[in-house]
Formats: structure tokens, sequence, C-alpha cells
């Protein structure tokens, strides 16, 4: 499974919410977060998008000058908070769910 993290401008959300409706790039897993809940600059929003390569390609023309691509380590670290953070409220769900 491809995946990718870019960063777009806040002034530029419109755009993001419009290529994140693109029949292709919806059928994929999004994660939009504000970057400054994860350190990232203020007035930036992330978004993770996972699927298809193909899908990856298309989010990246959608957007065009609007955002920006994440690559390197930069990416890897982001990623891998974004995923821990979703495990985490897994596991914090089974806690809720098994409880009695």
């Amino acid at each position: 499974m491809a995946w990718a993290i870019f960063a777009v401008p806040n002034d530029r959300r419109t755009e993001l919410d419009g290529a994140l409706k693109d029949d292709l790039v919806s059928r994929q897993s999004q994660k939009v977060r504000d970057a400054a809940s994860l350190a990232g600059p203020a007035a930036t929003t992330y978004v993770l998008l996972e699927g298809a390569p193909d899908a990856v390609q298309r989010l990246q023309a959608l957007l065009g000058p609007s955002g920006t691509r994440l690559a390197g380590a930069e990416a890897e670290a982001l990623y891998r908070r974004l995923k821990d953070e979703e495990e985490s409220a897994s596991a914090g769900m089974g806690l809720f769910f098994t409880e009695g």
C-alpha cells in the first residue's frame, strides 16, 4: 500500500476539500490533522493518504501548487506519529468496550 503526507496551508482548505472528494482519492484511507497539533507549522493542515499508488499521484496532481508532499525523514516520522495515534485510539476503544 502506498502512502503520502501533504502539507496544505489552511487558506487553501477549500481546494483540499475538493481534492479529497475526488472519486479515486475518496476511496482511499484519509487522515486530516491540524499540523500544529502534531508540532508542525501553524496555519497548516497535514493530510495522510494511504491506498493505491495512482490515488496518491492523483491527489498530488489535484493539490498542485496548493500542497507540498512531505518526503524523507520528516514524512516517515510524521507517518509513525499518525499511526501511533491511530493504534492508541483503537486500544482505548478496546478498553472501553471490555470493561464491565
